[in-house]
């Protein structure tokens, strides 16, 4: 078999493939069989029909068009490999010649992997956040958790924002009742920012017993995008109490003794965390100043497969929502504009982002062993919520162990151009991986912190 590459754009190229009649002879013999089996002639079984019978009842043509139905998906890899190139989109292919008993001859455009060199990422220069952990920071973490251990306390007063109210609800179209925007003993915190446009203004200084009627928009049901008159009907108003602060509190929240005991944690836990922030930090800014260095033309393909992709999931988030696409978009202050336009800008550096990440793996000969790609499956499946063993044999039943192995290797040149980086944080003092590396990882001194773990 020959093969001569067309450079027809920086993105897309033309592949001629020549291929001897003799390198289709497997093709062919499975050819007769398939055709054995789906014709009928007298005088014989199913799948016995011999090869000259075939020929001579329904001509070769049918023959070789089988052969090349079965043979051309495995020519045209073949050739790909040959060729070195890189494609990202599904193959144009036309037969261009058949001499029957000689030559068979195709082509195939394909939109690939532009042509493009990496620049050396040593001593990228980086800033990330300070690691110090400030009193303010931990009163935030011990605030939070003094949150989750709140109590609702009844009051006799009207509400204000952030108590808890307990409501009817019910909406009306021209003194129409809407059967399915009626709702009984709905727990609310007011100013939480419902998508029902209006709640929380009318709330604010009603009290138990209080009924009120607003005109809003509804955003769900069959009537979304309907102007509808809805009334309140206030039952009881709750403030948060949080518990006071103290050694008892700290027994209450956690496995310490004492309130001090408590803050030195949350301390630690801190400093963890922004230890994990710089790493990731490091990395992600040292992968966009490279970037930065980088001109790479996308394939058109590539490109409208990623945005359609993002779309799809957009679409499908906001039927799943049940709101209308205004309350949609209202409700993650946005416009479906300005989604469109995020959209586009992030396909455009995740494509940019895997075509250079597939470089340094490959410049690094950077491969995945089976204990990485194990870890990979149970972050992933503690992610989602199912046994580790389930994800795995989802992932092996659908043909997604590759995207996983793809994944983890990109990870990991994610983190040599990371570790690569020349790292100083904002108040300029540098930042010294290898020595957070073993800090949060003492057990395995100098392995780079897990990006995804801590993510």
């Amino acid at each position: 078999m020959k093969t001569a590459v067309e450079e027809l754009s920086p993105t897309r190229v033309k592949l001629t493939v020549e291929v001897p009649f003799e390198e289709l002879e497997t093709s062919m013999q499975a050819a007769y069989k398939k055709v054995a089996q789906q014709v009928r002639v007298p005088g014989f079984r199913p799948g016995k029909v011999p090869a000259r019978i075939i020929e001579q009842r329904f001509g070769r043509a049918v023959v070789l068009e089988e052969t090349l139905n079965e043979a051309l998906p495995r020519l045209y890899g073949q050739a790909v490999d040959e060729s070195d190139v890189f494609p990202v989109s599904r193959p144009e292919i036309e037969v261009t010649k058949i001499e029957d008993g000689k030559e068979v001859e195709f082509t195939a455009e394909v939109d690939v992997r532009p042509a493009f060199d990496v620049p050396d990422y040593q001593g990228l220069e980086v800033t990330v956040p300070t690691a110090e952990v400030s009193d303010e920071d931990v009163d935030t973490q011990i605030d939070a958790l003094r949150q989750r251990f709140a109590t609702l306390t009844g009051v006799e007063r009207a509400a204000g924002n952030g108590d808890y109210v307990v409501m009817d609800l019910s909406a009306t179209i021209d003194g129409r009742n809407i059967e399915e925007q009626q709702a009984s003993d709905v727990s609310y915190e007011v100013g939480a920012g419902s998508v029902l446009q209006g709640l929380d203004d009318a709330l604010v200084g009603m009290s138990a017993g209080d009924e009120k009627t607003f005109t809003t928009t509804l955003v769900g049901g069959e009537n979304a995008g309907e102007e509808a008159d809805v009334t309140i009907s206030v039952k009881s108003v709750k403030e948060k109490v949080l518990p006071e602060l103290d050694d008892d509190f700290a027994g209450l929240a956690s496995e310490f003794d004492t309130l001090e005991e408590l803050r030195e944690s949350v301390r630690a836990q801190a400093r963890r965390s922004k230890l994990f922030e710089q790493v990731v930090e490091s990395r992600e800014r040292a992968l966009t100043a490279l970037l930065d260095k980088i001109d790479i033309p996308l394939p058109e393909s590539a490109l409208t497969a990623e945005l359609d992709a993002r779309k799809h999931n957009l679409e499908h988030q906001i039927g799943e929502s049940g709101l209308s696409r205004e309350a949609y978009f209202r409700l993650y202050q946005t416009t479906e504009e300005e989604r469109f336009a995020e959209f586009d800008e992030n396909s455009r550096k995740a494509i940019k982002v895997g075509f250079v990440l597939d470089k340094i793996a490959k410049q690094e000969e950077l491969g995945v062993t089976e204990p990485e790609l194990t870890n990979f499956v149970m972050r992933r499946a503690a992610q989602l919520g199912v046994a580790p063993n389930t994800l795995a044999q989802h992932l092996a039943d659908n043909d997604q162990l590759t995207l996983a192995m793809v994944e983890i290797v990109r990870d990991k040149a994610k983190t040599v151009v990371g570790d690569a980086a020349k790292v100083v944080d904002d108040a300029g003092n540098e930042v010294d991986l290898k020595a957070i590396y073993a800090e949060l990882n003492p057990e395995q001194e100098g392995a780079p912190a897990d990006a995804q773990a801590a993510e």
